[in-house]
């Protein structure tokens, strides 16, 4: 099978393209010309250079990879994306727009891939069913997984970005689209748990808010899997399907940090909780001032909005029910596996 996969540079989207070889697939990287190839040097990648930004330019760039083709790609896996921005619109820029060039150059040109995968996110939903069950027994969750049937409210521009995605892609009915929605992706070469990392190692632990939190995680590699699985499994059972992405359970605050010192191999952490006025203050002020410096910065208000939400438990049942998802990867085993790359790749 031919397989394009957008966002081929980033954290996820390399390890989709390696994936891909494994199965014996025709893998494409579709990358910006700018893009670094850093992790893409197996030399049976195919490169599809492509400007989501310029309608005009993308369609000339699929016609010509349709002709070098003699024809057009059986999947389309679309992990091109922006997480970070200095100014909101650069979110919809490339997130929401750059989805809808796609999809509209693909269609222009006749290459209408067998089934369209595209990855979104947890943070669609914002904070919503933040209230505490008091009545949850010890092995249940405190708050209501978020499922399909809520309503998203983002309160971050990256979520709302990703949700107006959704939104067109769902009026489009010629197109055969499938919607992952990871929650918090973390593995090698990932940057923003790595900060954790980092602090850890540097025996600070920094957390926010005083009334309980539960957190989800996915590893990269499950995230990869379930994308597979949303090409392969049968129409009729993924088509035109929204399915949320976790390892299964929900942890606290502590959880992941607790593990990262255990493999770093960290004596002594100071663990600081802030209350989250105190959190809000610093990103207020944090982010204003870089951007008027043009420069980004990881605390600002969204960061504010994601590390103040209470409740990031997501139901994953449709997931393994409809795409035959299993997590194959626990919180311990990936924590593992993600220091030992830092620590190979120097980063720790």
């Amino acid at each position: 099978m031919k397989i394009l996969v957008t966002g081929a540079s980033g954290f996820i989207g390399s390890f989709m393209i390696s994936e891909g070889l494994e199965r014996g697939h025709e893998m494409w990287a579709g990358m910006r010309h700018s893009s670094s190839k850093q992790y893409l040097t197996d030399e049976r990648i195919r490169f599809a250079e492509l400007d989501l930004g310029n309608p005009e330019r993308l369609q000339e760039q699929l016609k010509a990879y349709k002709a070098e083709m003699g024809g057009t790609w059986d999947y389309v896996i679309h992990a091109a994306g922006a997480t970070k921005s200095l100014k909101r619109e650069g979110f919809f820029r490339t997130n929401t727009e750059g989805t809808k060039n796609l999809v509209s150059a693909l269609r222009a040109c006749d290459m209408m891939p067998q089934r369209f995968v595209f990855v979104s996110s947890l943070s669609i939903f914002g904070a919503i069913k933040e209230e505490p069950n008091k009545a949850h027994k010890p092995h249940e969750t405190q708050y209501p997984a978020i499922t399909a049937q809520d309503t998203p409210r983002p309160n971050t521009a990256y979520g709302e970005s990703k949700l107006a995605a959704e939104n067109w892609l769902r009026t489009q009915t010629d197109v055969p689209w499938v919607i992952l929605r990871p929650t918090g992706v973390y593995g090698p070469r990932e940057r923003d748990y790595f900060l954790m990392a980092q602090s850890i190692q540097q025996h600070v632990d920094f957390a926010v808010g005083y009334q309980p939190q539960e957190i989800t995680f996915v590893y990269m590699m499950d995230v990869v899997q379930a994308a597979f699985l949303a090409c392969e499994r049968p129409e009729a059972d993924v088509l035109h399907h929204a399915y949320f992405l976790s390892d299964g359970n929900s942890y606290n605050s502590r959880a992941f940090s607790d593990l990262l010192q255990k493999e770093i191999g960290t004596r002594f952490v100071l663990h600081i909780k802030a209350p989250l006025w105190f959190l809000r203050l610093i990103c207020t002020v944090n982010g204003t001032v870089c951007r008027w410096m043009g420069k980004l910065t990881t605390l600002n208000m969204d960061k504010y909005h994601i590390l103040a939400q209470r409740n990031w438990n997501c139901d994953i049942e449709p997931a393994r029910r409809e795409l035959g998802y299993e997590p194959r990867w626990n919180l311990e085993d990936g924590v593992r596996e993600s220091v030992k790359w830092y620590k190979e790749a120097g980063w720790l």
